[in-house]
């Protein structure tokens, strides 16, 4: 096995649970996210960048997994879809609530909530991430708990 492998296999086993949340709470599809999934470790097998640090490389690996679900939504296969419902089973209604919450953001509100939330990114770090004004992460992070509160408080049937 060589060096090159061990380096893939190692990204694999630090990073697969990351992608995979990072697609799903984009594509809001299990089959979308895996296909993500896939492509963003094709994609690093094929390029092999050199890293400057784990953050590096962390931030990397989020900003192709963005890119890969932007494809897919640029996709004319994906336009010309509709997806399948998939009712997924939480541990507790409130979880099942938020998440579902999440899911009905925009899609800019879905990924710097799972970035600073799920992920633990700064403010600062999202905006180098997207490569956005740090002001602009704040703006859509305030917006998005808006957003979420006012679903939460208000139920799912205003909308």
């Amino acid at each position: 096995m060589t060096d090159k492998n061990k380096y893939i296999e190692y990204l694999v086993e630090e990073y697969s649970d990351m992608i995979y949340r990072l697609a799903l709470s984009r594509t809001k599809d299990k089959d979308t996210s895996k296909d993500v999934y896939q492509e963003v470790f094709l994609r690093l097998s094929k390029k092999t960048p050199e890293f400057e640090n784990e953050d590096h490389e962390k931030a990397w690996i989020i900003r192709v997994t963005i890119n890969c679900s932007n494809n897919i939504f640029e996709n004319n296969f994906f336009k010309n879809t509709v997806p399948i419902k998939e009712e997924l089973v939480f541990e507790t209604e409130p979880r099942n609530e938020i998440y579902y919450a999440v899911l009905d953001l925009p899609i800019k509100y879905r990924t710097v909530i799972h970035l600073f939330y799920y992920e633990g990114y700064k403010t600062n770090e999202i905006s180098k991430i997207l490569n956005v004004n740090e002001n602009t992460v704040k703006s859509q992070l305030l917006r998005a708990r808006e957003k979420l509160k006012s679903k939460i408080e208000g139920g799912f049937e205003d909308e």
